[in-house]
């Protein structure tokens, strides 16, 4: 048996904190959730490493720094509802239901998002409700957001989803350009969202988040 909490520690200590990660409530829920739990079991061992861990049906578990700088970048308050698109197997919910006063989570795979719930519910998370839906429609009927982050890449984000982003909101998400990404953060003022670049990060392009094909920047 591994010793998870230590390995959670370390994990807090190598790729958060030197990441200018300090906001108090994000190391807190870092240290606290199990990383572990909430990949398949033949996956355990890779939970804590840094760089993305893939989950099955293209989907990845965002690396520590990389979930933990978007997260600061978005600066969620407990008095917020946020929107989780592509929670894999929910740890991302986990987290962010420590920092929000409620987490909407939406994953197209349908084994997945009934297992998220049931781990989210196993682990007391009872601020969070994952929907099965298609990633690229959100979940309308719950919003509008305060907060929106989704858990992978993107080539372009579907209006569908920024509309339930209320105004005065904030999206976190990583635009892929080739084999380079950068995460963004979106500020939504009177109607329009004005992206502003984070730092670098990559992850896989999700479902419904590709660029028409021909389509040029």
């Amino acid at each position: 048996m591994s010793d998870y909490s230590t390995r959670r520690t370390m994990m807090v200590d190598t790729q958060v904190r030197p990441s200018d990660v300090t906001k108090f409530p994000i190391i807190e829920a870092m240290l606290d959730v199990p990383r572990e739990a909430y990949v398949p079991e033949n996956k355990r061992e890779e939970a804590y490493v840094s760089e993305n861990v893939a989950l099955g049906s293209a989907r990845v578990m965002l690396e520590p720094r990389t979930f933990a700088k978007l997260l600061d970048g978005l600066d969620i308050s407990p008095d917020e509802t946020v929107l989780d698109i592509g929670c894999g197997l929910g740890y991302s919910t986990a987290i962010i239901a420590r920092l929000a006063e409620a987490v909407v989570a939406v994953e197209d795979d349908a084994e997945m998002a009934a297992e998220a719930q049931q781990l989210l519910s196993s682990n007391d998370v009872d601020n969070a409700a994952v929907i099965e839906s298609k990633l690229s429609e959100g979940a309308a009927k719950h919003g509008p957001y305060d907060v929106i982050m989704i858990e992978g890449g993107v080539e372009i984000v579907p209006a569908a989803i920024l509309a339930q982003l209320k105004d005065g909101g904030r999206i976190g998400c990583i635009f892929m350009e080739d084999a380079l990404g950068v995460a963004r953060i979106g500020y939504k003022i009177d109607g329009e969202v004005t992206w502003r670049f984070a730092f670098n990060a990559s992850a896989p392009v999700l479902p419904g988040f590709e660029a028409p094909k021909g389509f040029v920047l």
